[in-house]
């Protein structure tokens, strides 16, 4: 069996969705690119069900947030082509007021805790999920915790101000 090399399957992506496929790049060898959240699910379908790239194995579902960006959150996928040995990443990035993206269950069943996850830590509404609902947080707890939107330290708490360490 050849090796299948990163260059072999961004081709085979790009002869279906060239318009969709964006900032690509290979940082430590991990084929990395950006699309759009309508055609995800279609690329993460062609992955995982052609048989000449074989990307079966989803390892990871998770999410950024970077506030400085006009589009500040950003969805990531991690899948493996255990077959080949190959990986690739995919984000998707998604505007504050639209949080929402297609669930990934419709693949992989074991996307339903890493996609729950991902709601309950950012906020991200995958749609159609079978049952998006905070999974490790209370279920009244009102923020994500996740998010780059909240001081990082008490700044009434005394025992961190400068006299206490000689400044």
């Amino acid at each position: 069996m050849d090796k299948l090399t990163n260059q072999q399957v961004l081709e085979k992506l790009q002869a279906q969705f060239a318009d969709h496929i964006r900032n690509i790049s290979e940082p430590k060898g991990l084929l990395t690119f950006e699309t759009d959240k309508d055609v995800v699910i279609d690329i993460l379908r062609l992955l995982k069900e052609d048989n000449t790239l074989q990307f079966i194995y989803l390892t990871d579902i998770t999410a950024v947030h970077y506030p400085e960006l006009a589009k500040p959150y950003a969805v990531v996928y991690h899948v493996h082509s255990l077959v080949f040995n190959v990986r690739v990443r995919i984000k998707v990035f998604l505007e504050k007021e639209q949080l929402n993206i297609p669930t990934a269950t419709l693949l992989w069943q074991g996307a339903n805790w890493m996609e729950r996850e991902t709601y309950d830590f950012f906020g991200i509404i995958f749609d159609g999920h079978p049952d998006l609902r905070r999974i490790l947080n209370m279920d009244d707890l009102g923020v994500f915790p996740m998010r780059k939107e909240y001081p990082l330290e008490d700044p009434n708490r005394v025992d961190k101000k400068d006299f206490y360490f000689g400044r």
